[in-house]
């Protein structure tokens, strides 16, 4: 005769500790949880809520005495930051303290272009007064107290005409400026090693190419884009928009892709080796586009516009997962994305540069192993559950100023009125 007894340990079920937690046994069998879906529903309800209750993306303000106008971050130092200002002002900030390491004294006319060097200790700078000048970049001390002091520039190259942008190559001491026309400059050199140009009459923005450093992209105002090959020193594809291009960034993990923030409130993905049709195609602003930065992973991109708005894409998504807006913040020149790809920057017309958490509900500060397991199991829930209607408008929904909504509406209304037209541009 068999006879099933219930043998139980005690040690197993004693903790040693009060701290300790309880051991639960759990049967996993399916049929005897026929509520489990209900559950977790709700659970991924309740996460996609207090995600956007938690949502407070603004950390701080660094004020400057003019508009900003362009942003650079440190190729080697997460905490280093140049922004250079309307009045030829240029300043090195140490994120973390909010404080000036130096200010960068030189400059007569509005600072147009900034960029490191691969080295991460020395800069270049481009302004509308003829010239570029090259710093050097000090280290933040560890010491907290204000470290701010004046420098002036290691060298200066003179032009014949006004720079409007300026990008350093990501290997060797090169340096391209726009202008008049495309510029490729030496550190060793006074003068340009290579003037190139493709029948635009002035040149807005130029980047290198992180991945094929012998690549490089410039922006005209003919509407065009220009690729160049450093190799042969010369043009070698060119790409006529609708509208003129503002700036454009780089992929930085598909060496072939860039993407082009136009004047028409749109950003196009291109693939350089098929020009003829963009990749994909992000909406969502409003107004003209004026900056875009990559993540370091590639998989994101932040973008800055005149509707005085900084959204953030992923990079093959139509629409933009973020948007970011103050009372007080003005139109967006410029926009970058921090070395670690989690926090953003953006530089506006109202002088100061602020900072902002590219995960606008991450918890800062030291989080415990289970408020890790824990915010990982909120995110896989909201991920199961996305497509679900009550969860989708909660994870969709974003407050933005009056007068965005107010254009978005009048665009959505005139789309309906007019079923014959795919897409329907702003008046």
């Amino acid at each position: 005769m068999k006879v099933k007894v219930i043998n139980r340990n005690e040690e197993e079920y004693t903790r040693e500790r009060a701290q300790d937690l309880k051991k639960v046994h759990r049967n996993y069998d399916p049929a005897l949880h026929q509520f489990q879906k209900a559950h977790e529903y709700t659970r991924a309800l309740n996460a996609a809520k207090l995600d956007r209750v938690f949502a407070k993306p603004f950390i701080a303000a660094l004020t400057h005495s003019d508009g900003i106008t362009c942003l650079a971050r440190n190729p080697r130092i997460l905490n280093s930051l140049l922004a250079g200002s309307a009045d030829g002002d240029i300043r090195i900030w140490d994120i973390p303290l909010k404080r000036t390491l130096r200010s960068l004294k030189g400059h007569t006319g509005a600072v147009r272009g900034i960029s490191f060097a691969p080295d991460g200790e020395t800069c270049v700078s481009c302004s509308t007064d003829c010239s570029v000048r090259l710093w050097k970049v000090p280290f933040a001390p560890l010491e907290p107290g204000p470290v701010a002091a004046e420098e002036t520039a290691v060298f200066e190259f003179q032009g014949r005409n006004a720079f409007r942008a300026i990008d350093h190559h990501w290997r060797e001491n090169l340096f391209a400026t726009a202008g008049s026309t495309v510029e490729v400059w030496s550190h060793e050199r006074s003068e340009p090693v290579n003037t190139l140009s493709w029948g635009a009459d002035t040149v807005l923005s130029v980047k290198f190419n992180p991945a094929e450093s012998e690549v490089f992209a410039s922006t005209g105002g003919d509407r065009s884009i220009a690729l160049y090959d450093l190799r042969s020193a010369r043009p070698i594809r060119k790409l006529i928009m609708q509208t003129r291009t503002n700036s454009l960034a780089w992929n930085p993990m598909e060496a072939f892709n860039f993407t082009a923030a136009s004047e028409d409130c749109n950003l196009y993905t291109y693939d350089m080796r098929k020009l003829d049709i963009a990749a994909c195609v992000h909406k969502d602003f409003v107004s003209a586009v004026m900056d875009v930065d990559y993540s370091p992973t590639g998989r994101e991109f932040v973008a800055g516009g005149y509707d005085r708005s900084v959204r953030i894409f992923n990079f093959n998504a139509g629409h933009s997962r973020e948007v970011y807006h103050t009372k007080r913040m003005q139109r967006v020149f410029c926009v970058r994305f921090s070395g670690d790809g989690s926090y953003v920057f953006s530089g506006s017309d109202d002088m100061n540069v602020r900072v902002w958490k590219a995960d606008a509900s991450e918890q800062l500060g030291v989080t415990l192993p289970r408020e890790k397991h824990k915010q990982a199991y909120n995110k896989a829930l909201v991920n199961r559950y996305k497509h679900m209607p009550e969860v989708k408008r909660i994870v969709r929904h974003r407050h933005v100023p009056a007068a965005i909504q107010k254009v978005k509406c009048s665009v959505t209304y005139r789309a309906c009125m007019c079923p014959h037209h795919t897409y329907i541009g702003l008046a």
